[in-house]
C-alpha cells in the first residue's frame, strides 16, 4: 500500500483520536496515490497496489519474480504462432548463421520490412539456430515500447548476473540502466545472441542508448524503420514477400489437404505472398471441420467478401488481440504514430495511395498541385518519405522512380479509412492521374512512366464504377485518352490492354451505348490493327461504328475517327476499294465537320496517299493531294507529326511513280526527323528505313537496301514478333532483295 500509515494507524498524524475511539473531528489527507478513509467499529480495509514496472519511472516494485511489468522469460522468444517451417529466406539465415558460428561478436543486423513480412519469424529461426545448434546464449527482448524495451533489457541484466541492488539502483534511476545491461553482457564469458524484436520506433532504442554493440555477442533488430540513419553501423537486410514457389508451400505446409501447389500458388499471389496473411489464410483453412474448404472455395471468398476480414478469420486465440498478429490492424500501429508525431499527412497520403493499385506508381504523380486536397503540397515529400521509413512503401526503379505499397496493406487501409474520406480521396487520385497523362497525345518515343499509369486507372475505375456515372465516364476518358498516347509512342499492346479493359470495365456501370464507352471500344479497334490482329479489329470496329452512326449521327466526330481506323485497317487486310471508299467519305466529313486545315483532316488526306496505284496518282498530278505536304507545313508547322507522316506518304507516292531520287531525298530527311523525335524502334521509324531500303535499292546500291532491311527486319522481329504482318512483309522483302528477284515499281506511263 502506498501514501505512508493506513487509516487508523495512530502513528498517523491526524488520524490517532479515530483510531483511540475518541468522538473528535478526523483531519485526514492523503498524498500522491494515496487515499484516506473513515471506518467506525471493527471495519478492516486492505488495499493492493499493483504497479507497471515501465511506469511513471519504474519507482516501485522490485525485479523480482512477480513483478508487474517483468517478462516472464528472456531465454524464450515472445512471439505468437511459430511458423511449421520457415520458408525461403535461405541466404539471410546462411549469412547470419555464419556470423554466429564464428564465435564472433561485436556486430549488429537489422532485419527490416513491412509488417506481416516474416521478420520476427526469421529472427525466431537464428535463435533456433543459436541456442539450439551453436550452444550460445540466447535473449529475447521485446522493444515495441519504452516500458517493454527496460524491464526485458533490465531482465536480461539480471539474467547475466546483476544484483538486486543493482537493478534497484537503474530501476530508480541512481545509475544508468543500459549501462547496467551492457555491462553485464560484455562481461557474459558465454558467447550470446540478443534479439530487439519489434523495434519499431529506433528513437526508444536511441534515447536510452540501448543499442549497441559488443564483443561478447551478436545483436538481432527486427523493425519497420528502413531508413539508414536509425542504424549507424549496423548490417541491414530487407525482408520482403516471399518467392511464389515458397509462397504456395506455406500455406501447403499449415493446409496439406486443401488443394495442390498450383492452386495455392494462385492463393499465394491474391495474397501478395505476404507471410502473415499467407500463415492467416493456412490457419483458417486448417482450422475448417464441418464444412472444409478447398483453396478455390477460399480464392472465390477472396473476390466476393472483403479480403482483409477473410484473411483475419485464419488468427487463433494464440494471437489474442495482439494487432501485429493480423493483418487489418498490424499496420493501425504505425498509422497511430503517424498521429501522435505530428505527421498526419503521412495517413492522408497512405489513404490516397489505397485507392490506386498495389502497382509502381511514379512519384512525379504526387508531386502536384491536385494532392493538396488531401495533403499540404509542400508535405507531401516529408509524408512520403515517412512511409518509406516506416515500410510502408518502397522505391522501385523501373526507369522510373516509383513507390510501391503492398496490395493487402491498401485493402486494410481503405477498410479503415472514414466513408466520408472516401469521395475527396478518389477525386484527388484521378485528378492526379488525369494531370499525368499528356492533354493532347503527339507520337513520341517509348515512355515507360505512361505504361505505369494504366493499373492505377483501372484500380479507380473499378472503383467508381459503383458511384456515380460522371465520375466513372471522367475516368474512362483519362484511361481512353492514356490508351491513345500509349498507342502513339509505338506501345501498342499496352494500348490495347488499357483501352480494352477500361471500357469493360465502365460498360457495366455506363452501358454499352455510352459515348465514352464506344470512343474506348474505337481504340481498342486501333491497337489491334497495329498488333496485326486485322480479323478483331474489323470486326470491332464496324459494330462500334455502326452504333455511333447510330446513336450520334455519320458525321459524329467519334464516328468519323472510328470511320478512318476501319480504312486503314481495311487497306492493309487486302480490301483496298473498301478502303479508298471510306476514307474518300472521310476527307470530305471531316472538310465539312472540322474544316481543311485541321489535323485530322490533313491525316486522312494522307492517308490517301498510301493507297492510291501509281496510275492513280499520276492522275493526281498538279493536284492538291500531291502538294499536301506543303498545306501541312503552312497549317501545322513543319515539325508537327501530321506534316512528317504526309512527306512520309509523298516520298511514298513519288517511288511508286518511278522517281526513286526524289523519294530517296525526302525520305532521308523524314528518317532524320523521326529519329531524332521518336528514336530506332518506334514503328514509323521502321516504316520509313523500310521505304528508304527500296528507294536505295532502286537507285542502284542494292547493298545498302540489304543492310537496311536486315536491321529493319530484325527490329521488327523483336517488337512485334516473327509472325507479324508488318514482320512477313519486311522478311519477304529483304529476301527478295537478297536473291535479286526485287524490282522496283516501274514508271507508269504517261
Amino acid at each position: 500500500m502506498t501514501g505512508g500509515p493506513g487509516p487508523g494507524d495512530p502513528n498517523r498524524p491526524g488520524d490517532r483520536d479515530t483510531a483511540l475511539g475518541r468522538g473528535s473531528r478526523m483531519a485526514g489527507r492523503a498524498e500522491d496515490s494515496g487515499r484516506v478513509y473513515q471506518a467506525s467499529g471493527d471495519q478492516f480495509i486492505t488495499e493492493h497496489h499493483h504497479h507497471d514496472a515501465g511506469a511513471a519511472g519504474d519507482r516501485a516494485g522490485s525485479p523480482g519474480a512477480g513483478c508487474s511489468g517483468w517478462p516472464d522469460s528472456v531465454r524464450r522468444p515472445a512471439i505468437g504462432r511459430v511458423p511449421v517451417v520457415l520458408r525461403d529466406r535461405a541466404e539471410v539465415l546462411t549469412r547470419l548463421r555464419e556470423a554466429l558460428g564464428s564465435g564472433r561478436g561485436g556486430a549488429v543486423y537489422v532485419l527490416h520490412g513491412m509488417g506481416g513480412c516474416g521478420k520476427t519469424a526469421v529472427a525466431h529461426d537464428l535463435f533456433r539456430i543459436a541456442t539450439r545448434e551453436l550452444g550460445r546464449v540466447g535473449l529475447w527482448v521485446n522493444a515495441a515500447d519504452r516500458a517493454s524495451l527496460r524491464s526485458g533489457m533490465l531482465a536480461v541484466a539480471a539474467d547475466r548476473g546483476a544484483g538486486d541492488g543493482e537493478l534497484q539502483a537503474a530501476r530508480h534511476g541512481y545509475r544508468p540502466a543500459s549501462d547496467l545491461v551492457w555491462d553485464r553482457l560484455d562481461r557474459t564469458p558465454e558467447p550470446w545472441l540478443l534479439v530487439l524484436d519489434n523495434a519499431d520506433d529506433p528513437a526508444i532504442l536511441r534515447d536510452g542508448s540501448w543499442l549497441r554493440d559488443s564483443p561478447g555477442g551478436i545483436v538481432v533488430v527486427t523493425t519497420r524503420r528502413a531508413a539508414a540513419r536509425w542504424w549507424p553501423g549496423a548490417q541491414l537486410q530487407h525482408i520482403g514477400v516471399l518467392p511464389p514457389e515458397d509462397a504456395a508451400r506455406v500455406l501447403c505446409d499449415l493446409a496439406p489437404h486443401s488443394g495442390t501447389l498450383e492452386q495455392a500458388t494462385r492463393i499465394a499471389e491474391r495474397l501478395g505472398r505476404l507471410p502473415l496473411a499467407l500463415t492467416l489464410a493456412g490457419g483458417f483453412l486448417a482450422q475448417q471441420v464441418i464444412d472444409p474448404w478447398t483453396l478455390d472455395t477460399y480464392g472465390r471468398h477472396l473476390e466476393e467478401d472483403q479480403r482483409v476480414d477473410l484473411i483475419d478469420q485464419g488468427a487463433d486465440g494464440l494471437t489474442g488481440d495482439d494487432p501485429r498478429h493480423l493483418v487489418g490492424r498490424t499496420w493501425q500501429l504505425t498509422l497511430d504514430s503517424f498521429e501522435a508525431h505530428g505527421l498526419p499527412e503521412a495517413v492522408g497520403l497512405l489513404r490516397l495511395l489505397a485507392r490506386l493499385a498495389a502497382e509502381p506508381l511514379p512519384v512525379s504523380v504526387l508531386n502536384r498541385r491536385e494532392v493538396g486536397a488531401v495533403l499540404p503540397p509542400a508535405r507531401a515529400e516529408a509524408a512520403l518519405t515517412a512511409l518509406l521509413d516506416h515500410s510502408l512503401g518502397q522505391l522501385v526503379d523501373l526507369g522510373v522512380r516509383c513507390v510501391q505499397c503492398h496490395g493487402v496493406l491498401l485493402d486494410s487501409v481503405t477498410a479503415a479509412t472514414p466513408v466520408q474520406d472516401a469521395p475527396v480521396l478518389d477525386a484527388t487520385a484521378v485528378r492526379l492521374l488525369d494531370a499525368s497523362v499528356p492533354a493532347q497525345p503527339d507520337a513520341g518515343p517509348y515512355d515507360p512512366r505512361l505504361r505505369l499509369l494504366a493499373p492505377h486507372l483501372l484500380a479507380l475505375l473499378r472503383r467508381s464504377c459503383a458511384g456515380e456515372a460522371a465520375t466513372t465516364a471522367y475516368v474512362l476518358a483519362v484511361a481512353t485518352r492514356l490508351a491513345v498516347a500509349l498507342h502513339r509512342t509505338g506501345d501498342y499492346l499496352s494500348a490495347w490492354e488499357t483501352a480494352g479493359a477500361a471500357a469493360a470495365l465502365a460498360e457495366r456501370a455506363l452501358g454499352p451505348d455510352h459515348r465514352a464507352v464506344l470512343a474506348a471500344r474505337s481504340r481498342t479497334g486501333r491497337s489491334l490493327f497495329r498488333l496485326g490482329r486485322y480479323d478483331e479489329a474489323e470486326d470491332l470496329l464496324r459494330r462500334t461504328r455502326a452504333t455511333q452512326r447510330r446513336l450520334f449521327g455519320d458525321r459524329d466526330p467519334d464516328t468519323l475517327d472510328s470511320r478512318h481506323a476501319l480504312q486503314l485497317v481495311l487497306g492493309n487486310h487486302g480490301k483496298r476499294e473498301q478502303a479508298i471508299s471510306l476514307l474518300r467519305s472521310t476527307v470530305a466529313d471531316r472538310d465539312l465537320v472540322l474544316g481543311p486545315a485541321h489535323p485530322s483532316t490533313l491525316r486522312s488526306r494522307a492517308s490517301m496517299l498510301t493507297l492510291l496505284t501509281a496510275s492513280e496518282l499520276a492522275a493526281e498530278e498538279g493536284g492538291p493531294l500531291l502538294e499536301l505536304a506543303g498545306d501541312c507545313v503552312r497549317h501545322l508547322g513543319p515539325e508537327h507529326t501530321v506534316t512528317l507522316a504526309a512527306r512520309h506518304n509523298h516520298a511514298r507516292a513519288l517511288f511508286v511513280l518511278g522517281r526513286p531520287t526524289g523519294a530517296d531525298e525526302e525520305i532521308r530527311q523524314v528518317i532524320e526527323a523521326y529519329e531524332q523525335r521518336f528514336g530506332a524502334d518506334h514503328p514509323t521509324v521502321l516504316s520509313a528505313r523500310q521505304l528508304r531500303a527500296q528507294t536505295a535499292a532502286a537507285l542502284g546500291d542494292r547493298e545498302t537496301g540489304v543492310a537496311i532491311m536486315t536491321d529493319v527486319t530484325a527490329r521488327r522481329e523483336q517488337n512485334l514478333g516473327g509472325d507479324h504482318h508488318f514482320t512477313r512483309v519486311s522478311r519477304a522483302l529483304l529476301e527478295a532483295m537478297s536473291d535479286g528477284t526485287w524490282q522496283p515499281p516501274p514508271v507508269p506511263p504517261g
